[in-house]
């Protein structure tokens, strides 16, 4: 007994210190990362992927992955290459590889990941970092893993002739292929020959592996297995592909593909490099009449009851348009025939199989037969073939047998009914905890007959070895529970069924400790007999071991805060925690009770049910405003949260924890229970941390100016906090400062008293920024008396977490010291002198402009003054008051100067004076005065500041005088009773305004009547007619009344007619111009007058001879009497000079004094002015010698 009992302790023992070392493992388990183990040897040009995997982590399921490299050249040096959380992880030398897709991460879970470099380069060499950035709540474990990889030179070369070979059928092929490696490092190779026609898939013809196992393709294996088919070595790195009894089906392209496999230290294999030679097309030419036939099945040996399949496979060329017979043949005995009509006649044996559908005779193809028998027998053991025999067609039509051809036999072997099959049984776990569901699964891996059917019976056998019948699956799919699980299989506690033929699994939900011990999957199959009944052909089984550990064991509860001191407002968190770490379908109910400071009574808070709802406790009913629990997804482990802390909070909490099985029926048991140990809570008042600006400052600003005043709160103690703010002011006559406004932290405003005795009200704004810790204060329009020193006062007001109010700290500002002055005078007015000359009824615009003001609020008064020679004084010709009022001077309001004014401002401090139609009155010296005015911070106007600008002289003429008459002289000789016109053409005028009077006049000299009198030149000047510049008509003069006719023909060209002309209408006329001009008042003046060349005028009586007509034309009378004369005089002198030129000296003639007298005195021409007689030319004496 002694002997057995050492070795049953000491395994005791050893399960103690594995569950120990689990649960210590399950507790301090720390971060692990790790990485595909290395070195890894890997060609250029190929693609890698190394994997990275993170267990044992904390926080979200999806982990983040960053790679980074340590290059040969720099081993100390970190090179980042690519990250799942951040684009811009990469260096420089890999941006363009990751962006384009050459290097990236792919995730495979939430925890691993593979890097994948797509086309690897020599650089790539180096040792390569996978670090997963923490999610833990704190560092504890690996963080990174790090592997080697190199890359190597692709070394491999495949090359083979790249030729054209023509074939005939059954003809031999050889094919060689040249294979040569120059890697380092050990390598395998292997090899592999491919057949490709057009557009099919390339089929393997043979391959040699890197185990050096040879493996023939589905299509070559049963030609291999004849030895048709043959690869061999020749050499190092030659091979040789042989290819007996060449076949139609064999043409195509051959060529060969070569891998380099290298064994990673995984054990794994790796292909680093694949590559395939150039192809040799093959073409076979099969011989005309000759017949091949072939006779292919699956396999050889069969149990009854399975189906075989012979076909009988023809290689003829021209099939379809051939005939042939085929004949199938069991052991020498004829089965069936086909004749040309491809009709198949059976033999009465097979027929009848045939009938019951147990075997059939059919044409796949043209060249291709099958003979299939669907229910082997014992008997069916024996040798089959197939005869094909030509069937030629004469020159009657009728066929005739030809050449015929068989196959070797093909035997095959029918064995009796056994079973075969293979249990194989898996579970979900070997060992679970109570309550887990067992999954089991029970699958037939070999031997199993589809037309079969299974029975499946699951069995416990407990630690006492007692075997119970759990479910029993018949073969027609009726379930059965055992009779200890009869109850717990109503209740759906037990689950079994079929997945697939073969295949079963059960299921036993919410396990019991009594479910632990080994499983057994037993399954009989079953097959029917030919007359229907089913036969048990045999049983297999197997089984596994399931161990439940009970959830009770090693339950603990444990109460932890990291928090034990906490301030007012602040919160705290209290953790329940339930060992060991229980799933969480684990039903737990968790209570936390609350012993307040002073007391000894313990009273419910809160519990968290084991069906996950919140129940609260009716003792402290306002901790359900401040208390949040909650429960960890993937533990039972319960947290409460108490935020706002107050004193009400402070004492000792305790977590009592319940552990419950829910039963198959749905009722519940409590398995345990814990108490957790007391943890004690302080609440504190919270540390003040106001802390208000202390800087001083000036400011000086001018009267009306608002005046900003701001208190900064730098620190508070909290977010939470509401401030007082109390303004003061300070005057140098004051011992202390005098309130002036205060607001409370319930934002209510109270004004103080030297804002009541100041007047302050109304110009007070309090404001507060948004972030809430600067407070502004602004005076408006400030006052001179404003001047002094402010201050503000702060108090930090916090909320207790019962809602009350207290006061916590209070501080002083630093001083801003305000002055307040009246504002500058900057009024500047333009200085410009001007001096203008102007015409009468011309407009003058005088400016006025501002440069500066003191203000821009200010209002302006403009005054206009004109001051005159002669005069002590200046006059105000008008005035623009500030409140834009226009007021008229004395010199403006006594005359129409008034109606002439015209006053504006085009823009700000630009004011316009227009005086319209100047008269020479309106000359003088014209200045302009401006006043500002400013508004007081009592809202009086007072004049701050006046300036006169510079002055300008203005002189008005009145226009000068142009006028211009034509004066050119005229002859008229008129008949007697006939007309003649007097043209009066003003050649320029003074002004385009100008209107005329024009009087036509006649000079006469006395007549031979002697009735009119004469001037002092014996002239008299008769009027005939004038119209005046208003256009009147004076009357017409005797004895020209009736027979004057007016026409003004254009502005500046006047006529005037006279009609039936008389002897007495003979004489000088010409017209008299005086040009008039209105002045600005209207009122016209003459400004110039002039005078017309004459006109002289003859009346030709009707009688009258040519001498008459030439006496009364004085032109006619100069050219005819008087012009020849001076030229006979001028001839007779010339004549003279030349003469007395030609004399002798001899003969001098001297004057006076010795000078030689030659000169003649002028003609006198006498003519009568009446020309009655001609003129006389006479020569006095002595003017020839």
């Amino acid at each position: 007994m002694s002997f057995y009992l050492l070795p049953f302790t000491k395994m005791r023992c050893l399960l103690l210190e594995l569950t120990s070392l689990l649960l210590l493992g399950t507790i301090f388990a720390q971060r692990q990362v790790t990485v595909q183990e290395g070195p890894l040897y890997r060609t250029e040009n190929s693609h890698i992927t190394i994997w990275c995997n993170v267990s044992d982590y904390q926080g979200p399921s999806e982990q983040n992955f960053q790679w980074s490299i340590y290059l040969p050249s720099l081993p100390e040096r970190e090179v980042q290459i690519v990250s799942t959380m951040d684009p811009s992880f990469p260096y420089a030398i890999y941006t363009q590889r990751v962006r384009s897709g050459e290097i990236y991460v792919e995730k495979i879970q939430g925890d691993s990941a593979l890097l994948h470099i797509a086309e690897l380069q020599d650089r790539d060499t180096g040792v390569y970092e996978c670090h997963t950035p923490t999610t833990d709540e704190r560092y504890f474990g690996s963080y990174s893993a790090k592997m080697k990889l190199i890359v190597i030179p692709d070394s491999l070369r495949v090359t083979s002739e790249a030729q054209t070979l023509n074939k005939v059928q059954h003809d031999s092929l050889e094919l060689k292929c040249e294979i040569s490696k120059a890697t380092v490092q050990h390598s395998h190779i292997s090899i592999a020959w491919y057949r490709k026609k057009a557009d099919e898939p390339a089929v393997e013809v043979i391959s040699l592996s890197r185990d050096f196992v040879l493996h023939a393709g589905s299509e070559y294996s049963q030609r291999h297995a004849s030895g048709d088919i043959r690869l061999d070595k020749i050499g190092q790195t030659l091979s040789k592909l042989t290819v007996y009894n060449l076949q139609s089906s064999d043409e195509g392209e051959f060529y060969c593909e070569a891998a380099e496999w290298i064994q990673d230290p995984d054990g794994t294999w790796y292909a680093m490099t694949r590559k395939r030679s150039e192809g040799t097309m093959v073409y076979v030419e099969g011989t005309d009449m000759d017949i091949n036939v072939r006779l292919e099945t699956e396999k050889r040996t069969y149990t009854v009851g399975e189906p075989v399949e012979f076909r009988c496979i023809l290689e003829v060329q021209n099939v379809a348009k051939r005939h042939f017979s085929i004949s199938w043949a069991f052991n020498s005995s004829l089965i069936a025939s086909f004749g040309a009509n491809a009709v198949p006649v059976l033999n009465n044996e097979f027929a009848q199989r045939e009938a019951l559908g147990q075997l059939k005779v059919s044409k796949e193809s043209d060249s291709v037969y099958i003979l299939k028998i669907y229910r082997l027998r014992l008997e069916d053991s024996g040798k089959y073939n197939c005869r094909v025999t030509e069937r030629l067609k004469t020159s009657t039509g009728e066929f005739i047998d030809g050449e015929s051809k068989r196959p070797k036999n093909t035997p095959i072997t029918v064995l009796p009914l056994k079973t075969n099959i293979s249990v194989e049984v898996t579970n979900n776990a070997p060992s679970v905890l109570e309550g887990e569901s067992l999954r089991f699964g029970c699958n037939v891996r070999t031997g199993f007959r589809p037309q079969n059917r299974l029975s499946v019976t699951w069995q416990l056998v407990d630690k006492q070895n007692r075997r119970s019948d759990i479910v029993q699956l018949d073969r027609d799919g009726t379930l059965h529970p055992g009779l200890s699980y009869t109850e717990r299989s109503s209740y759906g506690g037990i689950q079994m069924e079929q997945v697939q033929p073969g295949s079963f699994t059960l299921e036993i939900f919410n396990s019991l400790k009594a479910d632990e011990g080994h499983y057994e999957c037993r399954i009989t199959e079953w097959t029917r007999r030919l007359d229907g009944e089913w036969q048990m052909i045999g049983e297999r089984h197997n089984g596994s071991a399931v161990t439940i550990n009970a959830l009770d064991a090693g339950f603990a509860v444990t109460a932890i805060s990291r928090t034990p001191g906490v301030t007012y407002n602040e919160s705290f968190d209290l953790q329940c925690i339930i060992k060991p770490h229980y799933p969480s379908w684990v039903p737990v109910s968790v209570t936390w009770r609350f012993q307040p400071a002073g007391s000894t009574e313990f009273h419910d808070l809160v519990t968290f049910t084991r069906d996950g709802g919140v129940q609260w406790g009716d003792k402290y009913i306002g901790f359900r405003t401040r208390t949040a629990i909650e429960k960890a997804e993937s533990s039972n482990n319960v947290r409460l949260s108490i935020s706002r802390a107050s004193d009400t909070e402070a004492g000792k909490y305790q977590c009592v924890a319940e552990l419950w099985r829910k039963n198959y029926n749905s009722s519940w048991t409590r398995l345990a229970d814990r108490t957790s140990n007391l943890l004690e809570i302080r609440v504190l008042r919270p540390v003040t941390k106001l802390q208000v600006s202390k800087s001083k400052r000036s400011v000086t600003l001018v009267e009306n100016r608002p005046i900003p005043l701001n208190c900064s709160v730098k620190s508070q103690t909290s977010p939470d906090s509401h401030f007082a703010v109390l303004w003061y002011v300070h005057k140098p006559a004051d011992t202390d400062g005098r309130l002036i406004l205060k607001t409370t932290h319930n934002s209510v405003f109270e004004y103080g008293t030297y804002a009541e005795e100041e007047g302050l009200k109304g110009r007070l704004q309090f404001e507060r920024s948004l972030s809430g810790g600067l407070f502004s204060l602004t005076v408006q329009r400030a006052q001179v008396s404003d001047t002094g020193s402010y201050y503000c006062h702060v108090e930090e007001w916090l909320l207790n977490p019962n809602h009350a109010w207290y006061k916590l700290a209070e501080e002083v500002s630093g001083r801003t010291e305000v002055t307040v002055k009246l504002p500058e005078n900057l009024l500047e007015v333009n200085q410009s002198l001007k001096n203008l000359t102007i015409l009468e009824n011309e407009w003058v615009t005088l400016e006025c402009l501002v440069t500066s003001r003191s203000s821009h609020a200010s209002h302006l008064s403009v005054a206009w003054f004109r001051w005159k020679p002669g005069r002590p004084e200046r006059d105000e010709v008008v005035k623009l008051s500030r409140q834009a009022t226009v007021l008229y001077g004395e010199p403006a309001a006594a005359s129409d100067l008034k109606s002439r004014l015209r006053l504006e401002s085009p823009s700000p401090g630009l004011y316009l004076l227009t005086i319209q139609n100047m008269t020479v009155q309106d000359s003088g010296v014209y200045s302009c005065r401006v006043e500002e005015w400013l508004l007081d911070p009592t809202n009086t106007w007072y004049k701050r500041a006046e300036s006169l600008s510079g002055l300008t002289t203005i002189v008005v003429k009145q226009p000068d005088a142009s006028l211009q008459v034509d004066t050119t002289m005229a002859n008229l000789t008129v008949p007697e009773q006939g007309h003649f016109h007097l043209d009066c053409t003003i050649l320029s005028v003074s002004s385009q305004e100008s209107r005329f009077a024009v009087s036509w006049v006649i000079l006469k000299t006395k007549g031979r009547d002697g009735r009119t009198s004469r001037n002092k030149d014996g002239e008299e000047k008769v009027v005939l007619l004038r119209v005046g510049q208003d256009s009147i008509f004076s009357p017409e003069a005797s004895p020209w009344e009736g027979r004057l006719r007016f026409q003004r023909l254009s502005t500046t060209l006047y006529r005037l007619t006279v009609l039936q002309a008389g002897a007495t209408d003979g004489g000088n006329y010409s017209c008299h111009v005086e040009e008039w001009l209105p002045d600005p008042r209207g009122v016209w003046y003459k400004l110039a007058e002039e005078e017309s060349g004459p006109i002289s005028v003859y009346v030709q009586d009707t009688g009258s001879s040519l001498q008459s007509v030439t006496c009364s034309n004085d032109a006619l009378f100069y050219f005819v009497f008087f012009y020849p004369f001076p030229i006979f005089g001028i001839l007779i002198i010339t004549i003279l000079l030349v003469r007395f030129k030609s004399r002798n000296s001899s003969k001098n003639s001297e004057g006076k004094n010795g000078v030689p007298l030659l000169w003649i005195k002028e003609p006198h021409l006498n003519y009568s002015p009446t020309c009655l007689e001609p003129p006389v030319l006479s020569i006095h004496p002595g003017t020839i010698d």
